[in-house]
């Protein structure tokens, strides 16, 4: 039997323009690029990892950014925002820092005894800052170069999925370890639906909300392609695969993605659920100095090197300032 999710480990959205996506993920946000990589499915594609100063598991927004894919819709069987970490006190910063940079925004609401900040990034994908109390022991390292350690993103807060039959996948989520913490009518959401909170175990991507919705979607940008749970070791990822399997979905053998172990499932709302371990980690084929310092090709990627550069956009990494932000 394994230990039930610590919480999130990644979310994985569709962009549009990669230099774009580069710009506003780390720049304007304060994210680290820590991998820069190609869809191992799809090696004309760039992958772009986005998190804290270490890539610790729950702290990585990734990206594929497909430049011809079509505008998305968020509806049902989609996550429809995923909000990060950041300190009590620093939503005033962060509206600051959006009227700033040309960030549309939305009023902040209350949800579950917290205050969001709902914004969109330049596809349009749904997002949003949840201000909570950083407890001295927590794992992440907020990455400093653009923003000040005291407003800096760490990791995240929560996911929303929207689900047109939300029961069959809450029974998925308590089978993978997350507890319901309960259910309200939530600032900004429509009027009847209520959302319901689900918890998993650890301090960082704790949290899942459900709710409900008769609005179909579409992927493409600005939408979320999937959202991947931990399961930090090869056994928690079996018993977990286990668990859900007699739940009537149909879970993937496991995949080595290079700096995790994947197992792939639609649950049966329809969102893409992912299980990865925590291991090896994205500081597994770079220094931790240089993490995203160059295009790494996994495994036999590295011997088509010339043939993939010659598909991908040239980019450039935003330089962060002479000196570190401070408070």
């Amino acid at each position: 039997m394994s230990d039930p999710t610590p919480g999130i480990h990644h979310v994985t959205c569709i962009a549009g323009d990669p230099q774009r996506n580069l710009d506003f993920w780390v720049e304007t946000l304060g994210l680290r690029l820590v991998k820069r990589s190609i869809n191992q499915d799809d090696p004309g594609t760039y992958h772009f990892f986005f998190a804290d100063a270490e890539g610790t598991p729950g702290t990585s927004m990734t990206f594929f950014p497909w430049e011809n894919m079509a505008q998305g819709k968020v509806g049902s069987g989609q996550v429809s925002r995923t909000a990060f970490r950041v300190p009590e006190g620093s939503l005033d910063f962060w509206e600051d820092r959006f009227d700033e940079y040309g960030v549309g925004y939305e009023d902040r609401v209350e949800r579950f005894g917290e205050t969001v900040l709902p914004f969109a990034d330049p596809d349009g994908l749904p997002v949003g800052l949840v201000a909570v109390e950083i407890p001295d022991d927590d794992p992440t390292v907020p990455w400093t170069a653009f923003v000040p350690e005291g407003h800096a993103i760490r990791g995240f807060h929560s996911v929303t999925l929207r689900l047109a039959d939300p029961e069959p996948t809450t029974d998925v989520l308590r089978a993978m370890g997350l507890d319901e913490q309960g259910t309200e009518q939530a600032q900004g959401d429509t009027p009847g639906n209520r959302r319901t909170r689900f918890a998993a175990a650890g301090p960082v991507g704790t949290y899942v909300d459900v709710l409900p919705t008769v609005q179909s979607g579409r992927q493409g940008h600005g939408t979320v392609h999937h959202v991947a749970f931990q399961t930090p070791t090869d056994e928690d990822q079996q018993a977990t695969r286990k668990a859900v399997r007699s739940l009537d979905v149909s879970p993937t053998r496991q995949i080595d993605r290079h700096w995790f172990r994947s197992v792939y499932f639609r649950e049966p709302g329809g969102v893409l659920f992912e299980l990865a371990t925590n291991g090896p980690g994205y500081d597994s084929d770079e220094p931790l100095d240089d993490l995203g310092g160059r295009l790494v090709l996994p495994g036999r990627f590295e011997e088509r090197r010339e043939e993939i550069e010659a598909e991908l956009t040239d980019v450039r990494v935003p330089e962060p300032p002479a000196a570190e932000a401070d408070d």
